[in-house]
């Protein structure tokens, strides 16, 4: 099976959020041929360089969605000049879309879509819709959807800086559509598109199942328009830009769970948001991300409790971790148990607001226990202490949760707890903050408290620190539950089954691969369901025409005395009356009757004879 695996801002390229899960997605499937299509967020990202690739990548594409639209790298194509008639084309399209992101009715919704693939189909033509989007026409386009009866309130407000700034936002979310992947060679070739998040990764899966029928699968472990909501609030945009723009968004994510085959989530947190964007119950499956538990076995299989004085908190230094109030609830730890220790063991810093915020925690614990000595002659030290993994103390992940005998996880807001499995893994009790997807993982096998609640997080964290059989249980137990959910052997085997049931009730038909090099044909080319009239999964079809035609009732033949009545349900037929699919009732001693109806309950061919 050959996939075509989208991503954007991740594998792969060294760093970004998708690499370690997509990488172990390839490599545990070798016996697919993939090839990438990865779309980058920043030259930075592009510097770093890609990871390792296995051999069986048979091909990368790349195009960075942060550089000018004319500058698309190996996806780039020279858009050609409209005429009149591309003109309006182009016109007629792109009001359909903005008349949509205008408008709060769920009519919209297809609107959206035919000016999408619209503007899809144009940009295949004609090269790329760079110059058309930043036009006086698109402008103007964007104007009057604004000022529409019925538009949103939001929208009314847009001045003529505003349909600049939206113009130039849609430029860059819509140049997926411009890129040159669409044809025979590029994403026409893959039996499968798998689109490793929502958003701009999943356009060119829209696009390959709108010019080749390509089925699409969906992965999402957090939610992109969640993402998109949380990152626009800081920029400079104005509110109507702002709102039309999370319609634009709101819109493709809508349209994404409606075309795509499967989609999955990482956890129930995420799928609750895919529902409420309108994707199909019957759609979405859950797959939890997989971690070694190889790396962590070591600690996870020891005897060596740690340290059973020391609370350890790992993760990433960010306001959202409330390192703020897991000192606080330190604070009273410390009160109740003067010699235990906290050890925040971070992961290394990545920008100045982590810089800054890690400074500002770092005064809070020095004023919170400023240094004691035991005695005189001692050097007085800090309860708290700010370490780097990787360090002289730490230079393993599995070092950091080996340190001490209950981790904390203290976040107020968090998608999927990773470091919380890591404890797991290493069969360490947890005391964790109820945000995102924590209960989720937890399942019973740890503690878990109100977030912003330095009290109830203190008085969890005593009630382990004093009952070390309590830790143990619940450390073996959580270490067990993360074995069974959520390794990297399950993840891949559940993408494993996907794949292959995905091709099979949608397989692709390719007139090219049905003959051979001289034309003549290949024996089993295609699967044998892609023969079959219609669509083979589905429900169970009524009875034919000449079953029910046969089962009638016979003129002038009653019931026999004493036959009974039972229904007749595809295991066997009864005697005297019997209901079976279609509807069809026997009456009376007719065998060839009570046969054909039989015939149909068990689910007999069309046509055969009886």
């Amino acid at each position: 099976m050959r996939i075509g695996l989208l991503t954007e801002g991740g594998y792969p390229y060294a760093a970004g959020e998708s690499r370690l899960w997509c990488d172990r997605l390839v490599r545990g499937l070798a016996q697919h041929e993939f090839d990438l299509y990865a779309l980058s967020r920043s030259a930075r990202q592009e510097d770093a360089g890609w990871v390792p690739l296995p051999p069986h990548v048979q091909r990368v594409r790349t195009a960075p969605l942060w550089s000018a639209s004319a500058d698309l790298r190996d996806g780039a194509r020279g858009p050609r000049p409209y005429g009149r008639r591309d003109r309006r084309r182009f016109t007629d399209r792109f009001e359909q879309l903005a008349t949509a992101l205008c408008r709060a009715e769920p009519a919209a919704d297809t609107a959206f879509a035919d000016g999408l693939y619209g503007l899809a189909e144009l940009a295949r033509d004609r090269g790329g819709l760079a110059p058309a989007l930043r036009s006086e026409a698109a402008a103007r386009v964007l104007e009057a959807a604004c000022r529409a009866p019925g538009a949103r309130r939001s929208a009314h407000g847009a001045t003529v800086p505003d349909y600049l700034a939206l113009a130039h936002e849609l430029e860059r979310a819509l140049r997926p559509l411009s890129l040159d992947w669409y044809d025979a060679d590029g994403l026409g070739a893959v039996d499968l598109c798998h689109a490793a998040s929502g958003g701009a990764a999943a356009l060119p899966g829209l696009l390959a199942k709108r010019f080749f029928g390509v089925p699409l699968l969906v992965s999402e472990y957090g939610v992109q328009l969640r993402a998109h909501y949380l990152a626009t609030g800081g920029t400079p945009l104005s509110p109507p830009v702002r709102a039309l723009l999370a319609a634009f968004h709101s819109r493709l994510a809508t349209e994404v769970y409606h075309r795509a085959s499967v989609v999955t989530a990482g956890n129930t947190h995420t799928r609750r948001w895919q529902e409420r964007c309108g994707a199909d119950r019957a759609k979405l499956r859950t797959v939890y991300p997989g971690l070694e538990a190889e790396r962590f076995a070591a600690v996870g299989d020891g005897t060596d409790g740690g340290d059973p004085r020391t609370l350890v908190w790992v993760g990433r230094i960010e306001p959202a971790k409330d390192l703020v109030g897991l000192l606080h609830a330190f604070a009273e730890v410390r009160r109740a148990e003067p010699g235990t220790r906290l050890r925040i063991i971070a992961a290394p810093l990545r920008d100045s607001e982590a810089s800054t915020y890690l400074g500002h925690c770092r005064a809070l614990a020095a004023q919170l226990f400023p240094d004691e000595a035991a005695t005189a002659h001692a050097v007085g030290d800090n309860p708290v202490s700010f370490e780097e993994i990787g360090g002289p103390e730490a230079p393993e992940l599995p070092d950091a949760y080996a340190a001490g005998c209950v981790t904390v996880l203290s976040s107020v807001v968090e998608g999927f707890p990773v470091s919380l499995i890591e404890a797991m893994l290493c069969a360490r009790a947890t005391v964790s903050t109820d945000v995102g997807a924590v209960v989720e993982v937890i399942g019973g096998t740890g503690l878990v408290v109100p977030p912003r609640n330095p009290r109830a997080l203190a008085d969890a964290c005593l009630a382990l620190l004093r009952d070390p059989e309590r830790r143990e249980r619940l450390g073996a137990a959580a270490r067990a539950r993360a074995l069974e959910l959520f390794t990297a052997e399950r993840n891949v085997a559940a993408f494993r089954g996907l794949y292959l049931e995905l091709l099979s009730l949608a397989p692709v038909r390719r007139a090219s691969e049905a003959v051979d090099s001289d034309g003549h044909p290949v024996p089993f080319a295609h699967p044998a369901e892609a023969y079959v009239p219609g669509h083979w999964t589905a429900a169970p079809r009524p009875a034919p025409t000449w079953a029910v035609a046969a089962a009638a009732p016979v003129p002038g033949a009653g019931p026999r005395s004493g036959s009974g009545s039972a229904s007749a349900s595809g295991s066997g037929l009864a005697v005297g009356s019997a209901s079976a699919v279609g509807s069809a009732s026997v009456v009376g001693p007719a065998p060839a009757a009570r046969i054909a109806a039989a015939t149909a309950a068990t689910g007999g061919a069309e046509g055969g004879h009886v």
